[in-house]
């Protein structure tokens, strides 16, 4: 922007080629769109922020949802049963619904519980021991959780850090026609 000494010349006297030199100067210390790196900056970081909120939204609903997203969790064979061994020793049986990274969902369990069963007075037990003295036997009997005296839900969040392992279980194996047999028990159709 040019300079000139003051004169007593009134505002309105600006000669127009002074006039145009004055709104260029105004122009250049102006922010303008297609500029240097200012807007190169702001599309930049206006990507990052879509980018956060569909990620952390992806995450969210993936998470917090019974919605499964692609690219965050696994889906477990639907229509099979599978076993899921944990840490504690213990092993359910259901259907896996969800597994991520952090967590499986199982749903329709099952779970194996040791009952004492006392023998019948005639009979002789394992040890041959005579038949007055109390006896008794285990056996081991498939229970559906939510029969249980607190009375959970059908659903659990296993935490994967106690998964040791799942497996898939065959249509003839004991538990699954144990299972199918507890759905529709016999002499009902």
């Amino acid at each position: 922007m040019a300079y000139k000494k003051r004169t007593k010349r009134a505002v309105s006297e600006i000669i127009p080629d002074e006039e145009e030199m004055m709104e260029e100067g105004v122009q250049d210390f102006s922010y303008s769109e297609g500029g240097s790196g200012g807007g190169f900056f702001k599309f930049i970081v206006t990507i990052l922020i879509i980018a956060i909120i569909l990620v952390g939204g992806w995450y969210v609903i993936d998470n917090y949802t019974d919605i499964s997203l692609p690219g965050m969790s696994t889906e477990a064979s639907p229509s099979g049963w599978q076993a899921v061994f944990l840490s504690n020793g213990q092993v359910y049986f259901g259907q896996i619904k969800k597994s991520t990274e952090h967590e499986i969902v199982l749903t329709d369990i099952y779970y194996l519980q040791v009952i004492d069963k006392p023998l019948q007075q005639g009979q002789v037990g394992e040890d041959g021991a005579p038949a007055g003295q109390p006896q008794t036997q285990q056996e081991l009997t498939l229970t559906k959780l939510g029969t249980e005296l607190h009375g959970p839900t059908d659903q659990m969040n296993i935490n994967r850090d106690h998964v040791l392992m799942t497996e898939e279980l065959r249509e003839d194996s004991k538990v699954v026609t144990a299972i199918d047999a507890y759905i529709n028990p016999p002499g009902q159709e």
